[in-house]
Order: C-alpha cells, then structure tokens, then sequence
C-alpha cells in the first residue's frame, strides 16, 4: 500500500513540475512568439525522456542516495506535499522551485523519522541553488554583448532567422535539462528506493509531466514569457541559453539545481543590461519570496506531520 502511495505521489509531483516547469523551457518562446504552446508541448515530451534517459542517474543519486535515509512513510509524506505545494504555487502564476520544496520535503521528513540526514551533501546542494542564478545572470549579459557586437553585420532577415533558429535550440536545451534534472529529483528518490526502475521511472514521470504541461503550465507561461521584462529574440535568447548552460553545468555536477532560478537571473540579466527601469522588481520580489518560503513551509509541513505519524 505504502509503495502503492509513493507511486502516485510521484505522479503527482511529476505533474505538478510538467504544470509549472514548462515556463522555463519555452515561456520565452511563446512570449517572443517564436512557438505555439501546442508545438511547445510536443517538444518538451520528446526532450525531457531524452534528458531524464541519458543524464538524470546523476542527480538521481544525489537526491535518492546521498541526501537523506528514505522510507516508504518518508517517500509518501515528502512528493505528497511537494505536489502540493507546487500545483498552489502554479495556481498563484509563481514560478516556483520544484526543487527546493523536493529538499526541503525529504529533509523534514527525515528528521522527523528519525532517519539519517547528510548535512554535507545539503550544504553543496544549497550553494548551487545560489551560484546557479548567479552563473546564469552573467553568462546571459555575456551572451547578450557577443550577440549585440555580431550580429550587427548581417541584415535584419538574416538576423531574425539566426536568433529564432538559436532561441529554439536552447528552448530544447532547458527541456533536456528538465528531464536530467527537474524529474531526475523528482523520481530519484523512488528509483533508489527500488520501487521503480530507472527506465520506468522516466517513463512514467515523463509522461506525468506532459499531461500535467497540458493541464495548468499556461498560467505560469504567462508570468516567465511576459511578466517580468519585455522580451525581444535576442534578449531571449540570451536568458535563456545563458540558463541552459548553467543548468547542464551544474546537472553534470550531479547538483539539482532550480531551472527556474536559472531562467529567472537570465531574464533579470538582460533586463538589467537594458536598464533597471525595465524589469517588474515588484513582481522579482514576490518570486523571490515565494523561494524562501516554498522550502521553509515543505520542510515545516514535513517535520511537523512526520513527527505526528
């Protein structure tokens, strides 16, 4: 029954990052509108199994075996709460780390259980989610310069048809990494358990993913596409594969880190480079906010519920 429970729960948590995380691969795209959401969709299911197949093992193994100790009650309680907590947060059109409240789920959980915690693999899990954002900040201004100087030599046709060919790419790019990171924490913990296996985890999660996309990811679209700068192709493109490349950096370190995070200090890259003026700081500090609770509430909820069971 109790494995029963956590394949579900891991359904749902799968659902719930297709719901939310579609925003960070092709937000920017169907805001520039290079893509139609539909097309988008279709993408993102045959990039996210290739991503979650060749290079999720590693943050499977980070999550699954060296965070914390697991149990089937632990499992449950954790990707339980995090669907949640992710599915109200794509509801409120907040981007929301699915990976931080994944951590801070199954560290609760665990203290609350009496299982073991490693503090160190936590520790590194946590400097990433800073230096990622960071990393994308800057590499997306430095990719904003080389275009800017580049492409001034070739005409305007030739440009448009470049920057929407490179911008697709990288939309490909972050939903590979969604699958090689995004599910990858959110079945790693199942997949080391031993309820399911590698490839049927990636199956079964990649499609969840997909229908929850289908469902609830255009509300959140709206806010990473629109809501936080005007976004040229460019200026997209930038933030976007700047993002990329610091995620498949960090997946390649094994680290679970935010694409969300990554997207969102893209896109606060370029706009900075346009002009403070143009970003919606209002909505940046919400968002931010939303980042300190997300993992503090799944951690308190977790402890809290596991201490009661």
């Amino acid at each position: 029954m109790i494995e029963l429970a956590v394949i579900i729960a891991c359904i749902l948590i799968a659902f719930s990052i297709g719901s939310n995380d579609t925003s960070n691969a092709f937000g920017i795209s169907i805001g520039c509108g290079l893509l139609r959401f539909r097309m988008a969709l279709i993408l993102l299911l045959i990039f996210v199994f290739i991503g979650v197949s060749l290079q999720g093992y590693a943050v499977m193994r980070t999550v699954g075996k060296e965070l914390v100790g697991l149990s089937g009650k632990s499992l449950a309680l954790s990707l339980m709460m995090s669907a949640v907590i992710i599915i109200l947060s794509n509801w409120r059109r907040f981007p929301l780390s699915s990976h931080q409240v994944i951590i801070g789920s199954l560290t609760g959980s665990a203290l609350a259980l009496g299982l073991p915690v490693n503090y160190y693999t936590l520790l590194k899990i946590v400097l990433s989610w800073i230096l990622s954002p960071l990393s994308s900040f800057f590499i997306s201004i430095a990719i904003y310069k080389i275009l800017e100087r580049t492409l001034v030599r070739y005409s305007v046709f030739v440009v448009e048809r470049i920057l929407s060919f490179l911008l697709l790419i990288s939309a490909i790019l972050i939903a590979y990494n969604t699958g090689a990171n995004e599910l990858a924490t959110a079945v790693g913990s199942v997949v080391h358990y031993g309820i399911l296996n590698p490839i049927q985890a990636g199956i079964i999660g990649t499609l969840s993913l997909f229908f929850g996309a289908l469902a609830l990811s255009h509300r959140v679209v709206e806010t990473v596409g629109k809501g936080i700068t005007a976004l040229d192709v460019i200026s997209g493109f930038s933030a976007q594969f700047g993002a990329g490349l610091s995620v498949w950096v960090f997946t390649t370190l094994g680290m679970p880190v935010s694409t969300t995070y990554c997207i969102i200090g893209g896109i606060f890259g370029v706009g900075f480079l346009k002009g403070v003026g143009t970003v919606k700081l209002d909505l940046l500090r919400k968002i931010a906010l939303s980042w300190i609770v997300a993992p503090t509430l799944s951690f308190t909820i977790c402890f809290v519920l596991g201490k009661v069971i």
